[in-house]
């Protein structure tokens, strides 16, 4: 038989039994719109992350303190107290001709006070070029300035969600009273709202360095560095320069013994990107087990498509159809199965993507990137396809060594 025969008997037959094709399908349709919706979401995910990181810390190498463990990660982020980031690290950089900006942290969580409303924040004790370094800008006010700094001067920008969940809409905060950690603070500056994102700081408030490191933390250490370098120069040269001066300010000379861990943007973008893509490859294989969930009901139905059919294989045999004819047939069935089911779960998933994207970008706020990759497409029509071969063949091998004249007799 040609296979374009066989493949116009396969449809046929297919067309015959709607509904249950229909109920066939679900499995590949329900697995295959899974893998792309989470493959889709996956590398959204991962450009929203890398343009939330570029838009807000452009040119910049963060330094931590304590040495790299578990992978890479700074041992301050393990919840351990290292002490090891001073001024006199501060000062050592601001030296080198291709770093701009230097601005050291601190960081805290208090209660917020304005009359009679309170809220729960994250302050973050920092230097006044933060504002040029990350591209802050102002819906209102201004930033503290160097002199702020140097005078102890009890000055705090806002947040916007944090401004507006303590004055309201109506009221301006600039020139307000607030009050943390038992101090009262002026209100200079409110921020202009960046939207939902792991680097937004519409919740946080920013105090000048001094204030926090001091008179709030009663500490003479850093928790972190952030270093603006200069765009002439290269960052792998910077780092590496970096690198150097840290160990002479701390008077280290061997390597292994580093109290410190510089990280460049490009290798905060790297690391992030690999993890959110082994993250969406482990998610998109549990997914992929309703494909064989999927699968193996497509080989129940077949295997009773085959019993019920006896008779028809039998006559088919009888009139000449070989083996091969017969195993053609039902594995095109099978094969047709899966990849309209595939189709379906294709166009399905976009759906639901475009969905997510469309609420998360006009009800949420969120800077939300709409990503549908190609290789997602191709991997589920080849995963499905596969399917439908794999767990066609047995029916169809069943189907194909019938007996012809046994066939026939079947009730």
């Amino acid at each position: 038989m040609l296979i374009h025969d066989a493949f116009k008997t396969a449809t046929r037959s297919l067309a015959h039994s709607k509904m249950r094709s229909i109920l066939t399908m679900l499995g590949i349709v329900t697995g295959i719109a899974s893998v792309i919706i989470i493959m889709s979401l996956g590398d959204s995910a991962k450009l929203y992350i890398v343009g939330q990181i570029q838009s807000m810390a452009p040119n910049m190498i963060n330094v931590q303190p304590g040495a790299p463990v578990m992978g890479g990660a700074p041992s301050s982020v393990m919840g351990i107290t290292i002490k090891t980031l001073k001024a006199r690290d501060v000062e050592a950089l601001e030296r080198e001709p291709s770093i701009t900006n230097v601005s050291p942290n601190v960081t805290g969580s208090s209660r917020i006070v304005y009359g009679n409303k309170s809220k729960s924040t994250l302050w973050v004790a920092t230097t006044a070029n933060i504002f040029k370094m990350t591209n802050l800008n102002f819906a209102s006010g201004y930033g503290f300035t160097k002199a702020d700094e140097t005078a102890y001067k009890h000055v705090v920008v806002l947040g916007s969600k944090l401004a507006k969940d303590l004055f309201g809409s109506n009221v301006e905060p600039v020139g307000k009273t607030v009050r943390f950690e038992n101090i009262t603070f002026s209100v200079i500056g409110v921020l202009e709202p960046k939207g939902s994102g792991m680097f937004s700081m519409d919740e946080y408030a920013l105090i000048p360095i001094s204030v926090g490191q001091k008179q709030i933390r009663g500490i003479d250490y850093y928790q972190e560095l952030n270093v603006q370098i200069d765009p002439a120069y290269d960052t792998a040269f910077v780092k590496t320069r970096m690198i150097s001066i840290l160990r002479a300010s701390h008077q280290i000379t061997d390597p292994t013994k580093d109290d410190f861990m510089v990280t460049s943007m490009d290798e905060t973008l790297n690391m992030l990107g690999n993890i959110m893509s082994i993250f969406t490859i482990f998610l998109a294989a549990i997914a992929s087990i309703s494909l064989i969930v999927g699968g193996i009901g497509i080989m129940n139905i077949m295997l009773v498509s085959v019993t019920e059919r006896t008779r028809e294989i039998g006559l088919r045999k009888a009139v000449g159809a070989t083996e091969r004819d017969i195993l053609e047939q039902f594995l095109i069935e099978s094969v047709l199965l899966t990849m309209v089911g595939g189709l379906i779960g294709i166009a399905f998933g976009a759906v639901i993507v475009g969905a997510i994207y469309f609420v998360l970008s006009t009800f949420f706020s969120i800077g939300w990137i709409f990503a549908f990759p190609i290789s997602a497409v191709l991997l589920a029509l080849f995963v499905s396809t596969l399917s439908g071969l794999a767990f066609g063949i047995y029916p169809a091998r069943q189907a194909a060594r019938k007996n012809p004249i046994d066939s026939l007799r079947y009730e």
